[in-house]
């Protein structure tokens, strides 16, 4: 998610064919009236690709049978329990498959986060352009999508063991981590985000370390800026962080390493979201009044560093770009920000990586924790294809070495959470 420094490589633009409106699945319009229009997202199902990924991975049914069950909804009450119902088992579906746990129905890798991100949009879009005999105003359908995005993203999963946190002694560690939906699918529509990949691989599982075992919980994010100025990451962090015993969040980075961000900036640097948006502006929060421009890690970033975590290297990010104090003009200061200025990129960039990594560890601040809680953002390496996979227009969708790379960025991640959560109870001790 490092959208202004990131070089892509090999990947070039990708032509996306087929972006018609799709014809609702459930019932026609009221008579007189026009279907909601999907979103500029939600129409990139059309393509040869999500089609491929949706049936090689057996999710190719999912919005099917999500649209005949709203179609049995004879009220808003019974159309939320559909929704709450079938958001929650596509995480779940999603989780196990990943974790290999059931059948994979389809000859896709297990790891791959993608089929959660086209089944997401696929009920979305039969959410979105629904028309029920019963009436549904735009407030009601707009709840309907914020609980079937929540539901579907593991942000109501997020299930903490207890801890000393809670009061009950030392305990089982407890790990909040989050993750993306891919993006730059304009680019390359075959693109897969390894943050995405690692929250699914994690949920739910317990890593041991010298510390002693850590639970992690994780949820994924999209990348649009509207959901982030409406304040989706502070409602799903917010019960959590005092609750946890470190957090991190996580995006894609740079090419071929690992790079744990030291400070985060309050700035947005107007690259496209997924609905092909942008927006340059001062990163919006609540009480604007009291917004610093920047936050920083309390991760363990030197212990994080100095450990062999696997194949990538893993750098101590400090680098940022500011206006200086009394100045007008951006400059970078590989050494971190001066007192004074005004931010224009975080170590992460200016996109919602950076976005993201900014509002968790202002949330930390402004309740307190900065001192007891661990927690910052990582970036993992670009998660590319194999040689002679490089063409987005005639590619195949996988191959070996697309697996091999994501797999190796899920166990490093993996690796580094554990020390981490060892550094950081050390530090306590």
């Amino acid at each position: 998610m490092r959208p202004i420094r990131v070089r892509i490589g090999v990947l070039g633009l990708a032509l996306v064919a087929g972006l018609a409106a799709p014809t609702a699945a459930t019932a026609a319009p009221e008579a007189g009236g026009a279907a909601p229009a999907p979103t500029v997202e939600e129409r990139r199902l059309d393509g040869e690709v999500p089609r491929e990924i949706l049936r090689r991975s057996g999710f190719a049914a999912v919005a099917p049978a999500f649209a005949r069950g709203l179609g049995r909804a004879d009220s808003y009450r019974e159309a939320r329990r559909v929704v709450e119902r079938e958001g929650a088992a596509l995480w779940r579906r999603a989780v196990d498959r990943v974790q290999g746990r059931g059948p994979a129905r389809g000859d896709l890798s297990r790891d791959d986060d993608r089929p959660l991100y086209w089944a997401r949009l696929g009920m979305t879009r039969e959410l979105r352009t629904w028309e029920p005999g019963f009436g549904l105003s735009e407030r009601q359908r707009a709840a309907l999508l914020t609980e079937l995005e929540r539901t579907s993203r593991g942000q109501t999963d997020l299930r903490l063991p207890r801890g000393h946190r809670d009061g009950h002694g030392k305990g089982v560690k407890r790990v909040l981590l989050t993750g993306f939906d891919p993006f730059t699918l304009d680019r390359d529509i075959r693109i897969s985000n390894p943050s995405g990949a690692v929250a699914l691989a994690l949920d739910g599982t317990v890593i041991d370390t010298p510390d002693g075992p850590a639970r992690v919980e994780t949820a994924v994010f999209p990348v649009r800026w509207a959901d982030f100025a409406e304040g989706t990451v502070e409602r799903a962090l917010r019960p959590y962080l005092p609750r946890v015993d470190l957090f991190t969040t996580v995006s894609q980075g740079r090419v071929g390493r690992f790079d744990v961000e030291r400070t985060n900036g309050a700035w947005r640097g107007g690259f496209p979201d997924n609905d092909n948006v942008s927006r340059t502006e001062t990163v919006p929060v609540a009480d604007p009044a009291s917004q610093p421009q920047w936050t920083t890690t309390t991760l363990p970033y030197a212990a994080i560093t100095a450990a062999d975590t696997g194949r990538f290297p893993v750098y101590d990010n400090t680098s940022v770009t500011e206006i200086p104090a009394g100045g007008d003009e951006p400059v970078v200061r590989p050494d971190g920000p001066t007192p004074g200025s005004t931010a224009r990129e975080g170590g992460g960039g200016n996109y919602l990586s950076n976005e993201i990594a900014y509002r968790a560890t202002l949330l930390r601040d402004r309740l307190g924790l900065h001192g007891t809680l661990p927690g910052g953002h990582v970036h993992t390496p670009v998660l590319q294809f194999g040689a002679g996979n490089t063409d987005p227009a005639t590619g195949a969708v996988t191959d070996p070495g697309f697996v091999r790379n994501r797999l190796d960025i899920v166990v490093q991640t993996r690796a580094i959470v554990g020390v981490a959560v060892s550094a950081a109870g050390a530090d306590r001790d």
